[in-house]
């Protein structure tokens, strides 16, 4: 049977070139994922930027350590304490003690991070001047780069101030360096000093003090924002990680569909080697040989090819701002094992139920001259195919019942489509034959026969539709599941967002520092005007004695507060809030009014607090609510203004226009708060959708050239039946049209069913936000799967149509 295999790869080589193509692309994706993946495991060990030549910093409490019976839990804290004035004395004593500020600063002209710093401190970092002076006035600056001159005047949100001179910039920042009067006045509070002493010394004065004493490398932890490298790992594994599951998933099915396809083509060459004797076992040995010679070459050139491809995916991440600069592909083997070992096992899996089919076939197959597939759903496609959607619906109920918050979770919308898109995938045979002749009722209605023969060649093929319409089935649910669900959990968080804003304005910081107290004595002043300052502070909560749990929070005054918002409350009252008590959600481990919960501030100083209402959980943005005193160094950054009885809106905009700060609507408050989902979530769904898109495509075209070179003898019995060689052109066309429509419409019932699942758990999350299904996307998706699917339908059918009827109606299998 191996001598049959090797002819049957050389007589049949299109249908083998086809499964070659889609198996070594799969492998590659999976290849180039799995090495990306890997790259994004560990990143280089970051030196200290700016306090390279810093002798010692030290640094006031910054983390919340609680004990738990399975050890310490730790957070950050919102508000990190300063080093306590009593120590500094001490330090004082060592050496001399620098403190650092770091504040953003914005100007148009220079670059869009600019970070302010006092002039003390560029020695530490260093920064040598290479132009002009130090600054000696509260409106003089040096700054980093080459974005300016000195002698330039600069416009910023700190005030108009005079560069006297440059410093080379280090990569790391693009500085601004004030004199450390004006510094401390844009930034009062200092977190952090430099000491130069010896580091002995120096922890001898901290003594046994919650405070962090910094040498060596470690000094790096003074940067600003020291985590970002993890930060950024936790963000590429989670995009690598969703588009490698993704990718793997996509390949897989469509891997398998084409192995598939491609055995069940063959029933009458099976009949006829049944026919000439050969048993079940020698042809499933066969069909294996077959899998065997085309795998193990594709799956290595897949491996070829995803060396090719994964640093130029590194590269594309890099320049596009998802990944840092240092990010590369690594020397690793594993993902090509795993990809290529995975691709073989596929390949061959593909294979089985299919083999199976055809040691079965009976030697009376090689007589039919019809291909009509009377039997296309098996016991098999029905255990998994029915076993699938019932896991699927039963989740989906469990879920809904017992915490319908999960299902707004990225994993959770990312990750179920699979699920459902299997289930349909495998049921399709049955959904098949009904979509076809609704999809063609109108065109078999229209003068001629072209409609109705469109419409039963698609309906007695069922193998081959639903084998074509897989890869499109797999685009269009993902487009719409992913997409679709991103685009109604934002205008979920919208529509919160415009019910719980009761203000008619919103008035917001120039910087990132907030506001100062006189811009919010100003502020408050205006006639007509009730002004709620409100601060970001945070709240953490021992959850279940073992889980430090930290919370958003904002800072108000109840009496203001009540005036300006409408909470989702689910008991208690806005006016309950006090001193003493806590407005929390039903998220939380205690949430019943009255009750006593153990709680963290924001600085890390714990107090007990009464329950005053509890809100419901909604999207997940519904923190907690405090007083200002339960918000220490929290600083307001958000101004809610309703109007008072007769008071005029546009006088009242300009009077707070003036006091200070930008002033938005409450409509245009609600956009910019909810713009669009964040930008790695979005990039990343980009290159989920972009490979599916890119993979299907190719696959489409493979099963398409596949499906119409082996329709080559009734293409030409329509011609010897009268039909011109555009007719036979035309109905080409229009069968791939309606292979791509049945595709598109059982993708889009996967992506009703996961947004209606989304839809059922808002709701009862009390949001009811309607369902955004993304048809611009969709109608793109499908327009592509559509021109591929004609194109390579109707060029190998126009390639063939160039030999004589005769002869191509007289061709054997």
């Amino acid at each position: 049977m191996l001598s049959v295999a090797l002819r049957t790869l050389r007589t049949r080589w299109v249908t083998f070139v086809g499964s070659f193509v889609a198996l070594s692309l799969g492998v590659a994706l999976l290849a180039v994922m799995g090495l990306a993946l890997a790259s994004s495991l560990d990143a280089p060990e970051r030196q200290p930027e700016r306090f390279a030549a810093a002798p010692v910093v030290v640094q006031g409490q910054d983390t919340l350590s609680v004990s738990t019976p399975i050890g310490d839990r730790t957070q950050k804290l919102a508000h990190p304490r300063p080093v306590p004035e009593e120590t500094v004395a001490k330090l004082r004593r060592l050496g001399t003690v620098v403190a650092d500020r770091s504040f953003a600063v914005r100007s148009e002209k220079g670059p869009g991070d600019l970070v302010g710093h006092p002039w003390s401190t560029a020695a530490f970092t260093p920064y040598e001047i290479d132009a002009g002076r130090a600054p000696r006035t509260a409106d003089e600056v040096v700054v980093s780069g080459d974005w300016t001159r000195p002698g330039e005047r600069v416009t910023t949100d700190r005030g108009t101030v005079t560069v006297v001179g440059t410093v080379a910039s280090r990569g790391f920042e693009d500085a601004v360096l004030y004199t450390d009067t004006r510094a401390a006045e844009l930034s009062p509070k200092s977190t952090q000093l430099v000491v130069e002493a010896e580091a002995a010394a120096v922890r001898e004065a901290v003594g046994d003090q919650d405070l962090q004493v910094l040498t060596g490398i470690d000094r790096r932890l003074a940067d600003v924002d020291p985590d970002r490298d993890s930060e950024a790992l936790t963000a590429m594994n989670a995009m690598f990680g969703t588009a490698g599951g993704v990718t793997a998933f996509v390949s897989v099915f469509v891997v398998a569909s084409t192995f598939a396809f491609a055995v069940a083509q063959r029933r009458r060459e099976f009949g006829l080697l049944r026919t000439a004797g050969a048993t079940p076992g020698q042809i499933r040995r066969m069909v294996f040989a077959e899998a065997l010679m085309v795998g193990v070459p594709a799956s290595a050139a897949g491996c070829v090819l995803g060396a090719y491809g994964a640093p130029k995916l590194a590269a594309w991440v890099v320049d596009g701002g998802l990944a840092p600069s240092w990010f590369t592909i690594g020397d690793f083997t594993w993902p090509y094992h795993m990809a290529f070992w995975t691709g073989l096992l596929v390949a061959l899996l593909g294979v089985i139920a299919a083999s199976w089919r055809a040691g079965r076939t009976g030697p009376t197959q090689a007589l039919r001259e019809a291909s009509v597939d009377t039997k296309a759903m098996t016991w098999g496609r029905w255990l998994f195919g029915g076993g699938l959607l019932l896991t699927a619906a039963v989740t989906l109920g469990l879920t809904l019942v017992t915490d319908p918050g999960e299902l707004l979770h990225r994993k959770t919308y990312v990750s179920r489509p699979m699920l459902l898109i299997t289930a349909i995938a495998l049921l399709a045979p049955i959904l098949v034959r009904p979509l076809t002749r609704l999809i063609a009722w109108l065109p078999a209605q229209l003068p001629g026969a072209g409609g109705m023969l469109v419409r039963e060649n698609a309906a007695a093929g069922i193998r081959r539709t639903a084998a074509i319409a897989a890869p499109v089935l797999v685009t269009v649910a993902l487009a719409g599941s992913l997409l679709g669900a991103t685009a109604t959990l934002n205008e979920a968080k919208a529509i919160e967002t415009r019910e719980q804003t009761a203000a008619s304005f919103v008035v917001t910081p120039a910087g990132d520092a907030g506001f100062d107290a006189a811009t919010v004595k100003k502020l408050k002043a205006v006639k007509g005007a009730v002004v709620s300052a409100t601060s970001s502070s945070a709240v953490y909560v021992l959850e279940e004695g073992v889980a430090l749990i930290k919370s958003a929070a904002r800072a108000a005054e109840t009496g203001l507060l009540a005036k300006t918002v409408h909470l989702p409350l689910a008991a208690g009252k806005v006016s309950d809030l006090d001193d003493d008590s806590i407005i929390v959600n039903e998220e939380w481990e205690k949430h019943t009014v009255g009750q006593s919960v153990d709680v963290w501030l924001g600085d890390g100083a714990k107090k007990s607090l009464r329950i005053a209402a509890v809100m419901t959980t909604g999207t997940g943005n519904n923190g907690a609510y405090v007083t200002p005193a339960n918000a220490p160094g929290a600083s307001v950054d958000r101004v809610d203004v309703a109007l008072a009885d007769g008071a005029d809106p546009a006088a009242v905009t300009a009077a707070l226009t003036k006091a200070g700060g930008h002033v938005l609507t409450k409509d245009q408050w609600v956009r910019a708060s909810y713009p669009e989902t964040n930008r790695t979530t979005r990039y990343g769904f980009m290159l989920v959708l972009g490979i599916s898109l890119l993979y299907t495509g190719i696959s489409l075209a493979n099963t398409m050239v596949m499906a119409t070179s082996e329709r080559v003898r009734d293409l030409a019995v329509l011609r010897l039946a009268g039909a011109t060689q555009w007719q036979v052109l035309r109905l080409v066309a229009g069968e791939a049209l309606m292979v791509v429509a049945v595709g598109g419409v059982l993708g889009l019932l996967v992506a009703g069913l996961n947004l209606a699942g989304m839809w059922s758990a808002l709701g009862l999350l009390s949001v009811w936000s309607p369902v955004d299904m993304p048809w611009a996307e969709l109608g793109a998706t499908m327009g592509a799967c559509a021109v591929l699917a004609v194109v390579f339908s109707v060029a190998p059918a126009g390639l063939a149509m160039r030999r004589r009827a005769v002869e191509l109606a007289g061709m054997r299998e």
